[in-house]
Formats: structure tokens, C-alpha cells, sequence
């Protein structure tokens, strides 16, 4: 049965103080949104259908970054969640398979979960994903009749002794699109709220002969974020998780409170990570590498064996082949860096393709931006850059050559030469002592 997605992402957020939509705040280095989705991605959906309110154009952004067939289907009042719901109606016209509604701020639902909904779909005509609250609070009821879910009760409609059921709506709903549209043509707004509650499509499928059902799961996966403080909790939650997942992985984390992942990051087994190393979206680390202690790596990728920092940045683009060394205080930007070669201390690679074996000298730098356009540096095999060397793209450096130390480098160095920039030095006999007394005496003189 094919299945479509409908993310529900309107609501402003107003507990967040925050001039950016609720879903657009990050965990893991991608907003909530992005999380939901990659969840249900999981089904392999036909369709995925996100309804924006608030800032719907960045959330639209948002969402096709992530998935450019996405839809947006606009919420442009705000009146409940059937009402968000129905905003779908249109972009799924013609559809013939299961809605799963989803939201964009509960971004924690495992893709094991929702296949379980999937599964029960099967001999249901309604799912309900619920839990088992330790503290019920102001969460909707879900009241059962034997194995069937008779009915979802908002908190502030419910009874006492509704309210004393531990069993919880998540809010996640599965039906067959056509069945979903019908029952929400026939949700009214008489309630504490004046909404147009989702949840009351349960009480109407029952009334009409229809099956509905109950998939639980651990509250964790239905925790939503609404708040700045239930933000930190979530990205808790998520390094928690990850961190976990790396060790079971064959990863060896030295601290692991101190390591912070993305919500993409690859780390193959037996690589070691050491304290305070932050990964930013796009990296993968493949088997038996080693980032070092107080390292940020974004956007590369870090070969076999390869070793890297202490205090290192690897920026988007960077290519760490096998057997690399990139040391301390060493920025390394959309450049190649090939097997067997280091940069070990205090340099700036950007643009450039460093060759295997090549060792760059402390302090140099690839001079790649002229103020208007980025230029490449190419350092051939075996090269040996000599500290503190300028290289002023675009420039090549053949292979086995060298630059002599404290060279600026703005020309091409053929194969095997040495390339020589710099004054040359000369001494003056005496000079420094009878300047150091010229500024004594001055300084004397000053300060009376």
C-alpha cells in the first residue's frame, strides 16, 4: 500500500521567543522538521505533504533542501488539527493509499514504530500511535474497548475518570487518505477550545462501523518540543542515543559526554574519538581514523587511518585520504589531501589538492581568495612546503619539489626544483645593541 505524508508545521511557537518557526530549530544540526521527515522517510513515501503556517516559506525551504519533491500545503489560519490536516486534501487529490500524519515537532519517532502503524493498518481502518505516560498531565486519553480504541479524549473535555488513564495520545495517526478526509469533513469545533480537534475522528470512525486501533511506543519517541528548555532536552536525548549507537558500532569514544554528533554523522568501527570533538552535518569517518581531542569536523570526509587534530577544523569539502595527518590548528577547506601526506601544524589549506606524500611545512597558507573569486593550489606528490610558505593561488607545485621556508610563492615551481621567495638576509655589525640603547634613552626621557 502506498503511503503519503502529512507533517503538520504551522504553528508559531510562541513559548520558543523566537522570530524562527518552531520545526526550523535545530537538533543534531537539523531542524525538528527534518527529523520527522526522515522518520517517515523510512515508509518510503509517495508523497510527502508539509503544512506551513508561520514562516512558511523558510519552512518550505527547509523541507525541499531535505526532500525537493516535498509539497507545502499552507495553513494560513490556524483552527486545530483536523483543520491543519485538511490543508493536504488538494495535494493529494486522486491519491489511493494510507495518510500518516506526523508533526514537525516531535522529531523522535523511530522508523520502527511507524512501520509497526504500517503493519496494523493492515486489519485496521484507523492507527493511533499512544504511550504509556509515567505522568498523564494535560495529554489527550486514549480510551479502549477491549482491543479497540473507542475514543481520544482532549484533557481539558475529559472526565475524572478519563483523566485518570495512563494511555496517551501521541497525536500520530494512520488511515487510508480518502477514509481521512472523510472523517475530518465531519469534525466539529464544539469544545473548551472552539477547534477542530483531529483526535475526534476516532469517536466518528466507531460510530460508523469503522475498526481503529492503538500502536504503542516509548514516551521518549513522542516527546515534543515547545519550549527552549525541552530543546536542550531533546538534543540530550539525541547525543544520548547516538553516542550509545557509536559504541555499539565498534567506535571508541574516550568521553563521550563531550563528543556532540550531527544527525547525519558516519563513524565506521575501531576509529577513535577523543574529548570535545564536535561533528557538524556531512561527515563521515571511515574505519580505524583518529580525531583527536577539541577537533570540528563539518561537511569532509576522513579515510582509513587517518589522524586528525588535536584542535583541528575540517570545513565542508575537505577529502582526507588514507594515512593522512592533519595536526594541531590546522583549517582545512574544500581541499584533497592524499594518501600518506600532513599538514601537522598552525596552516590554511583551502581549495587546493595536496599530493600523496607531501608534507606541508608549519604555518603555510594557501593564499585562494583575491577578494572576488577563489582560486585552487595544486601541490604535487612528495612536495616539501617549507614553513611559514605563502602559496598564492592559482598555483602548482610539481612533483619533489620544495619552497624554501618564509617563501611567497605566486608562481608555478616545476618538478623537482627548489623555489626561493624571499629578501635576502643580511647583517648589520653592532646595529641592534646601539638601537636597543637610542630606545632606552628615549624611554628614559619620556617617563620623567
Amino acid at each position: 500500500m502506498a503511503t503519503a505524508l502529512i507533517i503538520l508545521a504551522a504553528g508559531m511557537g510562541t513559548r520558543m521567543n523566537s522570530d524562527l518557526p518552531k520545526v526550523l530549530h535545530q537538533i543534531a544540526g537539523a531542524p525538528m522538521l527534518v527529523h520527522a521527515m526522515k522518520a517517515g522517510a523510512a515508509l518510503d513515501p509517495a508523497h510527502t505533504i508539509v503544512v506551513a503556517g508561520h514562516g512558511a516559506q523558510a519552512v518550505e525551504k527547509a523541507a525541499q533542501a531535505y526532500d525537493p519533491d516535498a509539497v507545502i500545503a499552507l495553513q494560513s489560519e490556524q483552527l486545530g488539527t483536523a483543520h491543519a490536516v485538511a490543508q493536504a486534501r488538494e495535494a493529494l487529490a486522486g491519491f489511493d493509499g494510507d495518510a500518516l500524519v506526523l508533526y514537525g515537532d516531535t522529531p523522535f519517532i523511530r522508523p520502527e514504530t511507524l512501520a509497526a502503524m504500517a503493519a496494523a493498518r493492515l486489519t485496521h481502518d484507523v492507527v493511533v500511535l499512544g504511550f504509556d505516560a509515567a505522568d498523564p498531565g494535560r495529554y489527550g486519553r486514549l480510551i479502549m474497548d477491549n482491543d479497540q480504541l473507542d475514543r481520544i479524549v482532549e484533557f481539558k473535555d475529559a472526565t475524572d475518570q478519563e483523566r485518570a488513564v495512563t494511555l496517551c495520545n501521541s497525536g500520530v495517526v494512520a488511515a487510508n487518505a480518502s477514509t481521512l478526509f472523510d472523517l475530518i469533513d465531519a469534525v466539529g469545533n464544539d469544545n473548551a477550545a472552539g477547534e477542530y480537534y483531529l483526535t475526534d475522528i476516532i469517536g466518528i470512525a466507531r460510530a460508523r462501523g469503522l475498526s481503529a486501533t492503538v500502536v504503542r511506543c516509548d514516551e521518549a519517541e513522542t516527546l515534543g518540543v515547545n519550549a527552549r528548555a525541552e530543546l536542550t532536552r531533546a538534543e540530550a536525548m539525541f547525543q544520548t542515543r547516538a553516542r550509545a549507537a557509536a559504541q555499539e558500532d565498534g567506535v571508541t569514544l574516550v568521553a563521550p559526554d563531550t563528543v556532540f554528533f550531527a544527525h547525519d554523522t558516519v563513524i565506521g568501527r575501531d576509529t577513535v574519538i577523543e574529548p570535545n570533538v564536535v561533528f557538524g552535518p556531512g561527515v563521515s569517518i571511515e574505519s580505524g581514523a583518529t580525531i583527536r581531542a577539541f577537533s570540528h569536523l563539518e561537511g569532509c570526509h576522513v579515510s582509513r587511518g587517518a589522524v586528525v587534530g588535536p584542535y583541528a577544523r575540517l570545513r565542508p569539502g575537505a577529502e582526507l585520504a588514507e594515512n593522512t595527518k592533519v595536526g594541531n590548528f590546522v583549517e582545512i577547506k574544500n581541499a584533497e589531501i592524499c594518501e600518506g601526506a600532513k599538514v601537522n601544524h598552525l596552516s590554511y589549506i583551502g581549495d587546493a589538492t595536496i599530493g600523496a606524500r607531501a608534507n606541508i611545512g608549519a604555518g603555510t597558507i594557501t593564499c585562494n581568495y583575491d577578494g572576488f573569486f577563489k582560486h585552487h593550489t595544486h601541490v604535487g606528490p612528495d612536495v616539501f612546503i617549507g614553513s611559514n610558505t605563502m602559496l598564492v593561488a592559482p598555483v602548482s607545485v610539481g612533483a619533489e619539489a620544495m619552497t624554501a621556508s618564509g617563501s611567497v610563492i605566486t608562481r608555478d615551481v616545476p618538478a623537482g626544483d627548489l623555489a626561493l621567495a624571499r629578501a635576502r638576509q643580511e647583517n648589520k655589525s653592532g646595529l641592534a645593541v646601539r638601537l636597543f640603547d637610542k630606545l632606552r634613552a628615549l624611554k628614559a626621557k619620556k617617563g620623567k
